[in-house]
Protein backbone atom coordinates (compact mmCIF):
# COMPACT_ATOMS: atom_id res chain seq x y z
CA UNK A 1 0.00 0.00 0.00
CA UNK A 2 1.05 3.38 -0.98
CA UNK A 3 1.73 6.21 1.99
CA UNK A 4 0.17 9.87 1.67
CA UNK A 5 3.46 11.00 0.22
CA UNK A 6 3.78 8.54 -2.57
CA UNK A 7 0.34 9.07 -3.48
CA UNK A 8 0.91 12.83 -3.80
CA UNK A 9 4.24 12.50 -5.69
CA UNK A 10 2.83 10.28 -8.57
CA UNK A 11 -0.56 12.36 -8.54
CA UNK A 12 2.21 15.71 -9.24
CA UNK A 13 3.89 13.67 -11.79
CA UNK A 14 0.92 12.90 -13.66
CA UNK A 15 -0.44 16.31 -13.57
CA UNK A 16 2.56 17.64 -14.85
CA UNK A 17 2.78 15.63 -17.83
CA UNK A 18 -0.78 17.90 -18.77
CA UNK A 19 0.54 20.66 -18.08
CA UNK A 20 3.34 20.22 -19.86
CA UNK A 21 0.83 19.74 -23.09
CA UNK A 22 -0.46 23.13 -22.31
CA UNK A 23 2.76 24.51 -22.30
CA UNK A 24 5.69 22.57 -23.70
CA UNK A 25 8.65 22.73 -21.67
CA UNK A 26 10.80 24.71 -23.94
CA UNK A 27 8.37 27.54 -24.48
CA UNK A 28 8.31 27.58 -21.03
CA UNK A 29 12.32 27.70 -20.25
CA UNK A 30 12.58 30.45 -22.99
CA UNK A 31 10.52 32.58 -21.62
CA UNK A 32 12.29 32.38 -18.48
CA UNK A 33 15.53 32.43 -20.18
CA UNK A 34 14.00 35.86 -21.67
CA UNK A 35 13.38 37.27 -18.22
CA UNK A 36 16.17 36.62 -16.63
CA UNK A 37 18.52 38.09 -19.93
CA UNK A 38 15.83 41.42 -19.52
CA UNK A 39 14.69 41.79 -16.50
CA UNK A 40 16.25 43.75 -13.44
CA UNK A 41 17.09 41.29 -10.44
CA UNK A 42 14.07 42.01 -7.59
CA UNK A 43 14.86 38.60 -6.14
CA UNK A 44 14.42 38.46 -1.86
CA UNK A 45 16.85 36.72 -0.20
CA UNK A 46 15.19 33.82 1.88
CA UNK A 47 18.59 33.45 4.02
CA UNK A 48 19.28 37.13 4.20
CA UNK A 49 15.55 37.85 5.47
CA UNK A 50 16.06 35.09 8.34
CA UNK A 51 19.30 35.95 9.80
CA UNK A 52 18.51 39.54 9.60
CA UNK A 53 15.09 38.72 11.62
CA UNK A 54 14.20 38.81 15.20
CA UNK A 55 11.31 36.69 14.93
CA UNK A 56 12.04 34.11 12.02
CA UNK A 57 8.27 33.69 11.46
CA UNK A 58 7.64 32.26 8.28
CA UNK A 59 4.10 32.61 7.56
CA UNK A 60 2.00 30.39 5.47
CA UNK A 61 -1.06 30.52 2.97
CA UNK A 62 -2.28 27.22 3.18
CA UNK A 63 -6.30 26.44 2.81
CA UNK A 64 -6.45 22.59 3.13
CA UNK A 65 -3.97 19.62 4.30
CA UNK A 66 -4.11 15.78 3.91
CA UNK A 67 -4.46 15.30 7.38
CA UNK A 68 -7.17 18.29 8.08
CA UNK A 69 -8.98 18.32 4.67
CA UNK A 70 -10.61 22.23 4.02
CA UNK A 71 -8.82 24.52 6.37
CA UNK A 72 -10.13 28.03 4.86
CA UNK A 73 -11.55 26.43 1.26
CA UNK A 74 -13.46 30.15 0.35
CA UNK A 75 -9.80 32.39 1.44
CA UNK A 76 -7.50 33.88 -1.23
CA UNK A 77 -4.53 35.18 -0.91
CA UNK A 78 -5.18 38.96 -1.14
CA UNK A 79 -7.47 38.27 2.29
CA UNK A 80 -4.29 37.31 3.79
CA UNK A 81 -1.35 37.39 2.75
CA UNK A 82 -0.66 41.25 2.92
CA UNK A 83 -1.89 41.38 6.31
CA UNK A 84 1.15 38.31 7.29
CA UNK A 85 3.54 41.06 5.81
CA UNK A 86 1.85 43.92 8.00
CA UNK A 87 1.32 41.84 11.00
CA UNK A 88 5.05 41.33 10.77
CA UNK A 89 6.36 38.01 8.78
CA UNK A 90 9.58 37.49 8.04
CA UNK A 91 9.21 35.77 4.27
CA UNK A 92 5.95 33.69 3.27
CA UNK A 93 5.17 30.23 2.26
CA UNK A 94 2.30 29.68 -0.50
CA UNK A 95 1.22 26.37 -1.09
CA UNK A 96 0.77 25.85 -5.20
CA UNK A 97 -0.52 22.23 -5.24
CA UNK A 98 -3.89 22.13 -5.99
CA UNK A 99 -5.65 18.44 -5.49
CA UNK A 100 -4.11 17.86 -1.79
CA UNK A 101 -3.64 21.31 -0.31
CA UNK A 102 -6.09 23.98 -2.57
CA UNK A 103 -3.73 25.62 -3.95
CA UNK A 104 -2.39 27.36 -7.47
CA UNK A 105 0.88 28.60 -9.03
CA UNK A 106 -1.33 32.13 -9.66
CA UNK A 107 -1.12 32.39 -6.16
CA UNK A 108 2.57 33.17 -6.27
CA UNK A 109 2.16 35.17 -9.47
CA UNK A 110 -1.11 37.62 -7.05
CA UNK A 111 1.08 38.10 -4.63
CA UNK A 112 4.49 39.23 -5.89
CA UNK A 113 3.73 42.82 -6.92
CA UNK A 114 1.91 43.41 -3.54
CA UNK A 115 4.47 42.08 -0.65
CA UNK A 116 8.23 42.95 -0.69
CA UNK A 117 9.58 39.92 1.37
CA UNK A 118 10.36 36.62 -0.06
CA UNK A 119 7.92 34.40 -1.01
CA UNK A 120 8.71 30.45 -0.87
CA UNK A 121 6.74 28.43 -3.49
CA UNK A 122 5.77 25.32 -1.11
CA UNK A 123 4.96 21.90 -3.38
CA UNK A 124 6.19 19.22 -4.23
CA UNK A 125 8.84 19.91 -6.82
CA UNK A 126 10.03 16.36 -8.62
CA UNK A 127 10.83 18.05 -12.17
CA UNK A 128 12.59 21.12 -12.70
CA UNK A 129 9.73 22.31 -15.07
CA UNK A 130 8.75 23.63 -11.86
CA UNK A 131 11.71 25.41 -11.02
CA UNK A 132 11.31 27.30 -14.13
CA UNK A 133 7.38 27.88 -13.41
CA UNK A 134 8.51 29.21 -9.88
CA UNK A 135 11.11 31.86 -11.54
CA UNK A 136 8.01 33.08 -13.84
CA UNK A 137 5.59 33.59 -11.29
CA UNK A 138 7.83 35.40 -9.07
CA UNK A 139 9.07 33.28 -6.23
CA UNK A 140 12.13 33.56 -4.00
CA UNK A 141 12.90 30.14 -3.32
CA UNK A 142 11.34 26.59 -3.95
CA UNK A 143 11.71 23.32 -1.75
CA UNK A 144 13.02 20.13 -2.21
CA UNK A 145 11.94 17.35 -0.02
CA UNK A 146 14.27 14.91 0.60
CA UNK A 147 11.93 12.00 1.05
CA UNK A 148 10.10 12.75 -2.67
CA UNK A 149 13.26 12.55 -3.87
CA UNK A 150 17.03 10.49 -5.49
CA UNK A 151 19.74 11.92 -4.09
CA UNK A 152 21.71 12.71 -7.03
CA UNK A 153 18.27 14.03 -8.28
CA UNK A 154 17.62 16.38 -5.55
CA UNK A 155 21.11 17.61 -6.46
CA UNK A 156 20.60 18.16 -9.99
CA UNK A 157 17.73 20.02 -9.00
CA UNK A 158 19.00 22.19 -6.10
CA UNK A 159 21.70 23.11 -8.77
CA UNK A 160 19.87 24.19 -11.48
CA UNK A 161 17.38 26.21 -8.72
CA UNK A 162 20.17 28.23 -7.85
CA UNK A 163 21.10 28.94 -11.54
CA UNK A 164 17.88 29.87 -12.00
CA UNK A 165 18.48 32.72 -9.13
CA UNK A 166 16.06 30.54 -6.94
CA UNK A 167 17.22 30.13 -3.32
CA UNK A 168 16.63 26.50 -2.68
CA UNK A 169 15.21 24.91 0.92
CA UNK A 170 15.37 21.35 1.29
CA UNK A 171 13.58 19.43 3.75
CA UNK A 172 15.00 16.44 5.71
CA UNK A 173 12.59 14.43 8.70
CA UNK A 174 15.43 11.73 8.54
CA UNK A 175 18.95 11.14 9.72
CA UNK A 176 20.02 9.47 6.61
CA UNK A 177 18.52 12.79 4.59
CA UNK A 178 21.52 14.74 5.54
CA UNK A 179 23.96 13.42 3.17
CA UNK A 180 21.35 15.05 0.38
CA UNK A 181 22.75 18.69 1.24
CA UNK A 182 24.80 20.21 -1.35
CA UNK A 183 26.37 23.34 -2.22
CA UNK A 184 23.54 25.33 -3.82
CA UNK A 185 21.13 24.14 -1.11
CA UNK A 186 21.35 27.40 1.40
CA UNK A 187 18.63 26.86 3.75
CA UNK A 188 17.63 23.63 5.18
CA UNK A 189 14.47 22.95 6.95
CA UNK A 190 13.65 20.24 9.38
CA UNK A 191 10.04 19.02 9.19
CA UNK A 192 8.40 18.00 12.09
CA UNK A 193 5.96 15.78 10.35
CA UNK A 194 6.51 12.49 9.10
CA UNK A 195 4.99 12.84 5.28
CA UNK A 196 4.46 9.31 4.80
CA UNK A 197 1.86 9.30 7.89
CA UNK A 198 1.38 12.79 8.59
CA UNK A 199 1.90 12.38 12.59
CA UNK A 200 3.97 15.53 14.30
CA UNK A 201 6.74 15.46 16.60
CA UNK A 202 8.32 18.63 16.95
CA UNK A 203 11.51 16.67 18.68
CA UNK A 204 12.29 16.06 15.26
CA UNK A 205 14.13 19.67 14.79
CA UNK A 206 16.36 19.21 18.13
CA UNK A 207 17.18 15.50 17.02
CA UNK A 208 18.45 16.46 13.60
CA UNK A 209 19.91 19.94 14.88
CA UNK A 210 23.41 18.71 15.89
CA UNK A 211 24.07 17.13 12.32
CA UNK A 212 23.40 19.91 10.05
CA UNK A 213 25.83 22.04 8.91
CA UNK A 214 26.63 25.35 10.90
CA UNK A 215 26.95 27.41 7.40
CA UNK A 216 23.55 26.99 6.30
CA UNK A 217 20.36 29.07 7.89
CA UNK A 218 18.13 26.53 9.43
CA UNK A 219 14.33 26.31 9.45
CA UNK A 220 11.76 24.07 11.79
CA UNK A 221 8.82 23.00 9.88
CA UNK A 222 5.43 21.74 11.12
CA UNK A 223 3.72 21.80 14.34
CA UNK A 224 5.20 24.73 15.77
CA UNK A 225 2.26 26.28 18.10
CA UNK A 226 3.38 28.37 21.02
CA UNK A 227 6.59 31.51 21.66
CA UNK A 228 8.20 28.46 23.92
CA UNK A 229 8.36 26.45 20.80
CA UNK A 230 10.25 29.32 19.01
CA UNK A 231 12.20 30.05 21.93
CA UNK A 232 13.40 26.56 22.24
CA UNK A 233 13.71 25.72 18.57
CA UNK A 234 16.53 29.23 18.23
CA UNK A 235 18.16 28.13 21.25
CA UNK A 236 18.66 25.23 19.31
CA UNK A 237 20.70 27.02 16.29
CA UNK A 238 16.88 27.60 14.00
CA UNK A 239 16.48 31.11 12.22
CA UNK A 240 13.23 29.82 10.52
CA UNK A 241 9.91 28.90 11.71
CA UNK A 242 7.44 27.64 8.91
CA UNK A 243 4.08 28.52 10.63
CA UNK A 244 0.65 27.87 8.34
CA UNK A 245 -2.09 25.93 10.53
CA UNK A 246 -1.34 27.84 13.68
CA UNK A 247 -2.62 31.01 12.12
CA UNK A 248 -5.00 29.43 9.43
CA UNK A 249 -7.05 28.06 11.72
CA UNK A 250 -7.59 31.45 13.26
CA UNK A 251 -11.09 33.29 11.99
CA UNK A 252 -8.42 35.86 11.02
CA UNK A 253 -4.93 34.35 10.18
CA UNK A 254 -3.30 37.89 9.85
CA UNK A 255 -4.45 39.36 13.31
CA UNK A 256 -3.10 35.77 14.82
CA UNK A 257 0.15 36.18 13.25
CA UNK A 258 0.23 39.42 15.04
CA UNK A 259 -0.59 38.73 18.09
CA UNK A 260 2.14 35.67 18.00
CA UNK A 261 4.84 37.91 17.17
CA UNK A 262 3.94 40.13 19.83
CA UNK A 263 4.61 37.75 22.10
CA UNK A 264 7.39 36.38 20.99
CA UNK A 265 9.10 39.91 21.43
CA UNK A 266 7.76 40.22 25.39
CA UNK A 267 8.88 36.38 25.85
Amino acid sequence: MSTILEEICARKRHDLELVKERQPARELYRTVEHLIEDGPDSHHSLPEALLKSDSGIIAEFKRKSPSLGWIHEDLQPEDVVPGYVKGGATALSILTDEPYFGGKPDFVKRMRPLVGIPILRKDFTVDEYQLFEARLIGADAILLIAACLGRDECRTLAHTARQLGLDVLLELHQEREVDYISDDVNVVGVNNRDLHVFRTDLQTSFRLSALLPDDRVRISESGLKTVDDVRLLRAAGYRGFLMGERFMKSDNPSEALQRFILQLQQA
